[in-house]
This record gives C-alpha cells, sequence and structure tokens, in this order.
C-alpha cells in the first residue's frame, strides 16, 4: 500500500506535508518521499524508512525544502514522489496502485517509441513512472490522466504538482480514498481524513470514483465529474484504515465495533474476558464485548516504543518474528482463563497460531479465535495487501486443498463462500484444527457489509468471494 498527501496554502507548507504525510506511516514501510514546489523551481527528498521512522529521516529536509505546494507519499514498495519532465512542463506525481496489467502497457509504450524507464524497483519498472508515462501519451494532462485511469487493470490514485496547483485523480472505482480539506489559507488532499485534522483543516469533500481536480490555495476545481460506479475496498475499514479516519462518510473506528457487534449477536461461547490483536482488532473486541457482556481486557501489550507502526518488514520469517517480539503477555489476566480473542482477519495464519501457542504457554485455559472479515480465499487484484507469491499461501486456501485432495480451482473454491453450507463449516474446521485453537469464527459477508453502513454493492469484496 501507499499513503499520499498534498497541500497548497498561501504561506510556506512544508511543516504541513510533513505531519500531514507521517500520519500516513500506517500504510507503508520501505520509502518515504516529498516534493515541493517554491513557485520557481521543485525539491525532492526520498529516503528509506525501513529500519526508522519517517521523522527521523526527514529532520533535515527542514531547514532546505520551502515552498507553498507540496506532496508527500509513504509507500510499501516504490520511492515516490518522482519527479517528471515533458511536454506537460515538469511535475511531481505520486501514487497508490496496483497495476496487474504493467508488463502489457510497458510493451505497448515500446512499440509507441518509448526508449526507457529509469526508476527500477526491485528490478521492475517503478509503476509511478509508468503512471507517468501513460499520462505523457496524451496531448494535454487532463486526457493524458483520464487515459492512466483508463490503461490501468486494478487500481490507481493519483497526485500531480506543477506550477498551477495540485492535481488529484480518484481510481474510477473509487477503489481507493482521496479526501479534500480546507483552511483558511488554502487546501489539502489525502488518503486518509484524519491525516489534516491537527493540522488545522476541516473536511471539505471527497471524491468520487474517476474524479478529476485541481487545487490551489484559493479553490477545488472539478475536471472530470465522478462516475456512478463505486467499488470501494471493504479491507480499508476492516484492516487498512487507522480509526479516527473516514471513507464514505464511516468512521474505521464505528465500522469495526459494528463488526464485534454483529459476531457477538451470532456467538454463544462461554468465555471470562474478549481481547483485540493490537491495534487494528481492538475496536472489533470493543463492539464484542459491548453487545455479548463480556469483559474486555487486554491479556497481552503491544510494546509501542520499539514496534509503533503496524506493518512489517518485507521478509517474511522477520515479519513473524517482529509479530512474536512486539506482545508482552500480562500474565495474571491469561492464567487459568477462557480467552476469546479477536483479529482484523486471518491471513496465513502464522502469527495467529504463534499468538495462541504464546497464550497456552502463558497459562491460558482454552484460546477461542474470531476473526472480523470471512476467510480470505482470493488474493487482492486491487489493492497490494498480502506479499503472497501465491493464494496458495493463504490458511483458508490449504486447508480446501487438503479438504479437496488437489489445488482447487477457482469454482471449487467458490463452493466455501457459503457460511451456512457444509463446506465452509468444513473449512473452518479445518484450520481452527490446524492452528490449535480452542473454537473458531469468522465474521459474515453480509453483517460485514451492514457493518459499512453504505449501498453493498458499492463495496469491492473480491477477497472473500472472488467475484468482480
Amino acid at each position: 500500500m501507499s499513503g499520499i498527501f498534498g497541500v497548497a496554502t498561501k504561506e510556506d507548507c512544508f511543516n504541513d506535508v510533513f505531519f500531514g504525510t507521517d500520519y500516513h506511516s500506517h500504510l507503508g514501510t520501505r520509502r518515504a518521499g516529498i516534493a515541493i514546489y517554491d513557485g520557481k523551481s521543485f525539491n525532492r527528498a526520498i529516503h528509506n524508512i525501513e529500519t526508522a521512522p519517517f521523522r527521523s529521516k526527514f529532520q533535515k529536509d527542514i531547514e532546505k525544502m520551502h515552498g507553498n505546494m507540496a506532496i508527500g507519499c509513504i509507500s510499501d514498495y516504490e520511492p515516490q514522489p518522482l519527479l517528471i519532465k515533458s511536454h506537460h512542463g515538469t511535475y511531481a506525481i505520486t501514487t497508490v496502485s496496483k497495476i496487474n496489467n504493467a508488463k502489457e502497457l510497458e510493451e505497448e509504450l515500446f512499440k509507441n517509441g518509448h526508449s526507457h524507464f529509469l526508476e527500477m524497483s526491485g528490478g521492475d519498472v517503478n509503476p509511478t513512472e509508468l503512471v507517468a508515462s501513460l499520462i505523457n501519451q496524451k496531448e494535454n494532462l487532463i486526457d493524458g490522466i483520464k487515459y492512466a485511469l483508463d490503461s490501468v487493470e486494478g487500481s490507481l490514485s493519483l497526485l500531480i504538482l506543477n506550477e498551477k496547483g495540485i492535481y488529484a485523480a480518484r481510481d474510477k472505482y473509487g477503489r481507493t480514498p482521496i479526501v479534500v480539506g480546507k483552511r483558511e489559507d488554502g487546501y489539502c488532499l489525502s488518503f486518509e481524513s484524519f491525516a489534516f485534522l491537527n493540522l488545522g483543516f476541516s473536511q471539505y469533500k471527497e471524491l468520487g470514483p474517476g474524479e478529476i481536480c485541481v487545487v490551489d490555495n484559493e479553490k477545488v476545481t472539478t475536471l472530470v465529474k465522478p462516475g456512478n460506479k463505486m467499488k470501494i475496498c471493504t479491507f480499508l475499514w476492516v484492516y487498512y484504515g487507522y480509526p479516527p479516519t473516514s471513507y464514505e462518510g464511516l468512521s474505521v473506528e464505528k465500522m469495526r465495533c459494528n463488526c464485534g457487534r454483529y459476531m457477538a449477536q451470532r456467538d454463544n461461547v462461554e468465555v471470562d474476558s474478549v481481547a483485540g490483536v493490537p491495534d487494528s482488532g481492538i475496536a472489533h473486541a470493543v463492539g464484542y464485548a459491548n453487545e455479548s457482556g463480556v469483559p474486555f481486557q487486554r491479556p497481552f501489550i503491544k510494546y509501542t516504543p520499539t514496534w509503533p507502526r503496524s506493518f512489517m518488514p518485507p521478509v517474511q520469517s522477520m515479519r513473524n518474528l517482529i509479530a512474536k517480539m512486539k506482545l508482552v503477555p500480562v500474565h495474571d489476566l491469561i492464567k487459568g482463563k477462557r480467552l476469546l480473542l479477536i483479529d482484523d482477519s486471518i491471513v496465513r495464519g502464522t502469527q495467529m497460531r504463534e499468538t495462541t501457542e504464546f497464550l497456552y504457554k502463558s497459562g491460558a485455559k482454552e484460546v477461542h479465535i474470531r476473526a472480523a472479515c470471512p476467510p480470505l480465499l482470493f488474493g487482492c487484484k486491487y489493492l497490494n495487501f498480502s506479499r503472497s507469491t501465491s493464494e496458495n499461501e493463504l490458511v483458508a486456501r490449504r486447508v480446501i486443498n487438503k479438504l479437496e485432495g488437489k489445488d482447487a480451482t477457482r469454482e471449487e473454491v467458490k463452493q466455501y463462500v457459503d457460511p451456512d453450507g457444509a463446506k465452509y463449516k468444513a473449512m473452518v474446521d479445518g484450520i481452527c484444527k490446524e492452528l490449535n485453537f480452542t473454537s473458531l469464527g469468522f465474521n459474515r459477508l453480509d453483517d460485514l457489509k451492514k457493518a459499512c453502513e453504505i449501498d453493498p454493492d458499492k463495496l469491492c469484496t473480491y477477497c472473500w468471494t472472488g467475484e468482480e
């Protein structure tokens, strides 16, 4: 994933873009960058943040980066923003994207006379440079942005900074958000709506699917009106989003509490306490506890002084180790207790199995696990959610393959979606046994949709159903 932020004000805006970008630290772990325009020229800085938080890496840039328009990005993959010079002039660009047809687009660009790509990330073309190359195929910037949105299979939202202002375009199906904030001296653009609140901005509008606008320090101008079809990622509320942020008018915190409440209404397990896996499972657990009357407790605490961020390094073995190291048990809330533990999701199952074992070793009598979303059955086509190289790394798929006696086809996997079906029950029982839980339950998709409080047809649920 990536988090992006832009600001256009009448005074120097570096502090605004610095803190606004920093508030997206939960969305990326590898690279962070800021590009700023002072009315004459651009200044840009990109840093590696794999071993240190965003703020510490940009402290030295505070004295030399000045201007009244800027964009910033924290990314899980490619370095950005990029500075581009083309027939559109010089501009800075940053994106949130997953480009499934990147190779095809690269080949098409080469056929049309594109000579080379300079930015290589892990041996692949930097997706943000690829988007810039698509934009540069058209005579004007707006047609170029529309062409890029239409060409990408997957998802694409972006910010472009030039001497006229900051151009913002939301993914054509609204899979990822862009929100405009307003202050007396200007405007800002943000992936996360909470990121500008402490900077004095108030929410002005959310861009609709496919909407393109340009922002300067005096106004917001819509250049392309939003489309009618919305498919926003439901997982934004379940996991990605920071609790105070809102998507489509619903806060992450409230949605997660809704999930917990609906799970409690369908559950009858007898336990001594309910807890959430820090941090994304906590609100789910609060909602469950409030509805069920089971006390909410924290049988383990996340050690935030050294592990403050919710994402992990790119190496899976190190991710597993850190997940284990950052959780510290509270033994007198564990020993002899029947615990109900709620996590946002179960992906591979490795971390949850180790957490359960660690609770047993700490004296827990029973460990019941609930997941705030349905079993993940299909790798996401639209967001860079899972680092899995194969869908068969998903614990639900591993269990299905065992039940089927082979690698299950997509149609066979879809037979496990129905939460009232026998195959679904067999899958859940298999996951429970493999991960050594006392019991296991998943939130139902119909309850998950209801928890989002918007038209369910506007929600993308591909990772749970395999349906577009």
